[in-house]
């Protein structure tokens, strides 16, 4: 009896751990929101801040917080956490640590839909020497888009590893070069357009948040808490599907459901985050390892904390893009991308020889 109560007191230690390390990286996005609202190129302080939620703010003051800034440190959050869920649900659905959106082709695939709403569909307009230069006529109709190829991406690699028994490495492999075919037709669809669509398709495809919205927001918060909701009910299933298939079948796991029903909701949060935004690389890869890292891989701990990580992530990828050489902003895909690619390089060296799973 005794040899039971030092287990169960063990388990809760470990339990509350995970809930510390969760409680804990809340803290941290809390504080990395509020420096998002007081940093950059104009001078807004906590006081400011204070007085605009009074209403006593000045106009440019009000204009700056609550429409400029409020809007795009969310929508950070937001597309951070649909980008890290993601693949932190491809990486445990394909049992692949090189499962993400952007190594399956589903960003470059949701990019070309976008570009293909843009240039075919006339859905999306350039401003010069604005601060925002890419307006999307018809977002609705760029987010369609950019979700329907991106479908096209997965049913691919869906129908390789149902009907040809495909491993997660030829998987993976198919990812990489079917993003590389969607971003060809991406490069052959500007050789068409005209200066206006072109110039519309370069700037958005940097991954930029300067464009977010309280209107694109909302649309993106929707789709995000589906998604969430989803992923989190299939913790279970997830946690099963990483023994192995025959052990989630022996389980009473529908596993080709699954995967399908969870490469199509992941499908929908990229394309919808991307549709947005532009690409932003390596947030569906690195964040799940550093929280696989530090919370490790039970899919209870693993789903929330990567929303909440991928969220913080960008969150400060954007905060320093936009400050660091102040004023000019660069677009957080460019940060993200150099600070995304040697970081993986150094878990994949750490990793080596260790194991994943």
């Amino acid at each position: 009896m005794e040899d039971v109560y030092q287990i169960e007191s063990h388990y809760n230690k470990h339990q509350g751990r995970k809930y510390a390390i969760i409680s804990g990286i809340v803290l941290l996005l809390l504080v990395a929101s509020l420096a998002g609202i007081v940093m950059g190129s104009a001078n807004i302080g906590i006081s400011e801040v204070l007085d605009v939620l009074r209403s006593k703010a000045t106009p440019v003051e009000h204009q700056i917080v609550l429409n400029i800034r409020l809007p795009r440190i969310l929508s950070a959050i937001v597309a951070g956490a649909a980008l890290a869920v993601s693949g932190a649900a491809m990486q445990s659905i394909l049992r692949n640590p090189l499962g993400s959106p952007f190594t399956l082709g589903i960003s470059n695939a949701a990019a070309f839909g976008a570009a293909f709403a843009v240039i075919v569909l006339g859905a999306g307009s350039s401003q010069s020497g604005s601060a925002n230069p890419v307006i999307f006529n018809n977002p609705y109709a760029v987010t369609v888009s950019a979700f329907l190829w991106s479908l096209v991406s997965t049913g691919i690699i869906f129908l390789l590893a149902k009907y040809k028994g495909a491993t997660p490495e030829v998987m993976i492999l198919t990812g990489i070069i079917l993003g590389s075919l969607f971003a060809a037709g991406m490069t052959a669809l500007q050789y068409f357009g005209d200066d206006i669509e072109i110039s519309t398709v370069v700037f958005w495809t940097f991954g930029d948040l300067g464009r977010a919205s309280w209107k694109d927001f909302r649309i993106l918060l929707l789709v995000v808490l589906v998604a969430m909701i989803l992923f989190i009910r299939n913790r279970w299933n997830y946690n099963a599907l990483d023994s192995g298939d025959e052990v989630a079948r022996s389980l009473g796991v529908h596993v080709e459901r699954i995967r399908l029903t969870g490469m199509v909701t992941a499908s929908l949060a990229t394309a919808i985050a991307v549709s947005f935004f532009g690409i932003i690389a390596f947030v569906g890869l690195v964040v799940p390892h550093i929280v696989r890292r530090i919370i490790g891989g039970d899919e209870r701990f693993l789903i929330p904390a990567s929303a909440l990580f991928g969220g913080m992530f960008l969150l400060v990828s954007d905060i320093v893009a936009r400050t660091i050489i102040a004023p000019v902003v660069l677009p957080v895909g460019i940060l993200t991308s150099f600070l995304g690619a040697p970081l993986f390089l150094y878990l994949l060296i750490r990793g080596i020889g260790k194991g994943y799973w």
